[in-house]
Parts: structure tokens; C-alpha cells; sequence
């Protein structure tokens, strides 16, 4: 039997775990934390988790379930992170798979021999006692939201710089003066949430953003979306923007910029309450930065204002500390991967989940466990060599977005899970 280590036991490890032990794999996961969900682990004491205490996923309940194991019918039509915790934990327990994960571990170390087997060493966080072990094949799913990336503005800003990493609750920055950087969807929700408590909010988006509101027309926006989907790509987005157009007017009308890049050439903002915080004044919006001086922030339009804190919803590196950069590194660039999974040139390496769908992440998770488990046991095989399938794939994506670090993993979720499905229908 052969032997599986898999990093991370959040909503990708698990699928992971149990595709491969599924699969008939002798499976060793790792995971920092003392027990299953990941990002979904609010407050966890790791420091891991990136959610806060009002979050809710941004696709419906309709499209963000495992095949596997569907969520429940009482779910909400955008569960919070303690629906979702409780659902991952349900199907953890529900397939057993919480026996074969290390929690409380941290893998500090992981080189390919010869012969293609995995040293792995790894650190219990508890005891502080180091192990290792060698494995047949390695599954990597510790996400891409643990590593914040800063903005880069000339000047030095006095008072309190945190990123949306370490924001957890609204509570601390009431009666302060509040500056959120970014337009993505942390971005928002960290703008509405402190408006709430703040002496005054503002948020300084470097470009415009397409707000697409949680509803449109009595259904979740992706229901809405996928009823459309019968529309040629070309039809289909210019329709899509006008109906939000009409259904929620522009953006500088309320002072926000536009959008220059099409629709989705941005990660999409789901976000139903910005428009509406900032037409209630809860919410000002300002150009991009241009330096900082002391509590002094001055913008690009020549606009300047004094904050006490800065919030930076600026994203996140995807890095893997235990490989060494010359062996393996995403940090910068493209990340050349078979299905955004399987690399070229490294055998027995499986990334589950490093992708940023349209949609929602663990549907597709699931499918690539699948698929990359029957690639370990020899039971699919790509139709070409890998290198030329990554190439077609990186030549062909499924959306145009604007060239910026955050805009290198994306997918097109339901034509994502489609291919993965067509693959699995050629395996043995």
C-alpha cells in the first residue's frame, strides 16, 4: 500500500484525505490546527484563519457543497463560517477521516529523493518534537491565504497598520477614523463592518471594482448567473452588465470609480452593502493612495485626510515554506500546473486547491482529489504530455483578467468542475 502525505485538513485537505484513503492510499495528513476547516476556523490560536466574526461565504449554498456529502437543507443561502465549520467537521466525521491527521503538526520540510519517494519532516507544536517520515506521494492543500501581501506606498504611516489577515472583529476600531485599501471582497466586508462602529470609514480602491450584489432579481446571484449560461460568452457578459446596471445603477454615481477591465477581469466583488453604506455617508470613497505622511494619507486626486488606522485588504502570496524556492517556488508569476494541480517535471506532487474559482472553492477540490488520486494508482493518464496540456491551459484561460499577482490562479468554476469531470469519466 502505498503512502500519501497531505498538507492542510481544510476545506481542500479533507476531500483530499478521503478521495485518497477512498483510493486505497495509507494516508498521513498534517495540519496546524487542532482540528478540521482551516480558514473556516475563526479565531483559531493558531493565527491561521483569515475570517472574521460576521463573515459568510460569497457563493450560494446551491453551488458550495461537496458532491460527496451535500450540505444541509437548513443551511442558509450564504452560510456564516460557523455553518460551515460545523459542515466540514460533519463530513470529516461522517467518512472517519479525523483518525488519519497529525493536528497540532507543522511541516517544516519536504525534498524528493532519487527514487521519487518524499522526505518529510515535520514539528509537533505542542511538544516542539521533531519527526519525519518518507512517502510515496505528496498532496499539498494549505491553501493561498496565510501569507499577507502588503501595498507599497512611499512615506511612513504613524498610527495602526494591520492587514485583513489579523481583522477579526469591528469592536476594536470603534471611535477611530478607519482607511480600508482594496476592492475585494475582504475589502468591503472590512469597510460595511467598521462603518458600523467607526467615527467615520473611508476606502481607497486603486482601480474600479464591479460590486455584484448576493441577490439579483429574487435568486443568488450565481443561481442567476448559471441560468444565463446558455448565452455565449459574448453575449453574456455585456447582458450581465448592463442587468447591474440597471438593477443597482453605476458606480460614479455614488462616487466610486469605474471598472475599466471587463467583468471578471478581477476576482468579483459579492458584496450587497457597500453601495448601501456608502449612499447612507456610513462609507467614503477615495482614489488611490499616493504617500503616506505620519497620520497623513494623500491620494492620487490630490485629496489628502488624517486616519488613526489603516486596514490593508490587499491579499496574499501563495508561498510554500517547506520547499526550497529553487525547487519549487509560485511566489511570483504563473503557477504552471496540470488542472491547477499536477506540475511538469516533478512526479508524485499534487496541489489540491490551488485555484480561485468564480465560485466556490471545495466542489472543485473534490473533483481534483479524485482525479489526482486515480493518477497516483495509474488509472488516468493525461491525454498529451503535461508540459503541452499546461501550456494550452495557460495560453487559454478561462477568463482575461489584468496582469497583477492575485489574478494568476483563477478559473472559471462550473466549466472548471466540467473538465475535471470529463477527465474522470476517461479513468479506469
Amino acid at each position: 500500500m502505498k503512502k500519501v502525505a497531505v498538507i492542510g485538513a481544510g476545506p481542500s485537505g479533507i476531500t483530499a484525505i478521503k478521495n485518497f484513503a477512498d483510493a486505497g492510499f495509507e494516508v498521513t495528513a498534517f495540519e496546524r490546527c487542532m482540528g478540521v476547516g482551516g480558514n473556516w476556523r475563526f479565531n483559531d490560536p493558531s493565527g491561521h484563519s483569515s475570517v472574521f466574526e460576521t463573515t459568510h461565504i460569497i457563493s450560494s449554498k446551491y453551488t458550495s457543497f461537496y458532491e460527496d456529502h451535500p450540505l444541509p437543507e437548513s443551511a442558509s443561502d450564504y452560510p456564516s463560517h460557523t455553518e460551515l465549520l460545523n459542515y466540514f467537521n460533519d463530513y470529516a466525521d461522517t467518512f472517519d477521516i479525523k483518525k488519519l491527521i497529525k493536528f497540532g503538526t507543522e511541516v517544516e520540510r519536504c525534498q524528493q529523493d532519487e527514487d521519487n519517494l518524499w522526505d518529510i519532516s515535520w514539528k509537533d507544536l505542542e511538544t516542539n518534537e521533531s519527526m519525519s517520515g518518507k512517502f510515496d506521494g505528496l498532496v499539498v492543500c494549505n491553501g493561498h491565504h496565510h501569507e499577507p501581501r502588503y501595498p507599497d506606498y512611499p512615506g511612513e504611516f504613524s498610527g495602526e497598520f494591520i492587514h485583513s489577515h489579523d481583522f477579526k472583529s469591528a469592536k476594536p476600531f470603534a471611535n477611530k477614523k478607519v482607511l480600508v485599501i482594496g476592492g475585494g471582497n475582504s475589502a468591503c466586508d472590512v469597510a460595511v463592518e467598521t462603518a458600523r462602529v467607526s467615527s467615520s470609514t473611508h476606502i481607497s480602491w486603486r482601480r474600479g471594482y464591479y460590486l455584484i450584489p448576493k441577490f439579483m432579481y429574487g435568486l443568488p446571484v450565481d443561481m442567476y448567473a448559471l441560468k444565463n449560461r446558455w448565452m455565449p460568452a459574448f453575449i453574456r457578459e455585456p447582458f450581465t452588465k448592463l442587468m447591474l446596471q440597471i438593477f443597482q445603477g453605476r458606480n460614479k454615481d455614488i462616487g466610486l470609480q469605474e471598472p475599466t477591465q471587463n467583468l471578471f477581469g478581477t476576482h468579483p466583488t459579492v458584496n450587497s452593502e457597500l453601495y448601501y453604506a456608502v449612499r447612507h455617508g456610513k462609507v467614503t470613497p477615495h482614489k488611490d493612495i499616493l504617500r503616506y505622511e505620519g497620520k497623513t494619507i494623500h491620494f492620487v486626486d490630490g485629496s489628502k485626510e488624517d486616519f488613526d488606522v489603516v486596514i490593508a485588504c490587499t491579499g496574499f502570496k501563495i508561498k510554500h515554506k517547506f520547499f526550497d524556492k529553487d525547487f519549487l517556488s509560485f511566489e511570483e508569476g504563473k503557477v504552471p500546473l496540470l488542472h491547477r494541480m499536477i506540475p511538469a517535471k516533478i512526479k508524485n506532487l499534487y496541489f489540491i486547491g490551488l485555484f480561485q474559482p468564480l465560485g466556490c472553492i471545495w466542489p472543485g477540490a473534490e473533483l481534483q482529489s479524485k482525479l489526482a488520486a486515480k493518477h497516483l494508482k495509474g488509472l488516468w493518464k493525461p491525454k498529451k504530455p503535461i508540459k503541452v496540456l499546461i501550456d494550452a491551459e495557460l495560453n487559454k484561460p478561462d477568463v482575461k483578467q489584468i496582469d497583477t499577482p492575485r489574478h494568476t490562479i483563477t478559473v472559471d468554476d462550473f466549466a472548471f468542475r466540467e473538465r475535471l469531470k470529463k477527465e474522470l469519466a476517461r479513468t479506469s
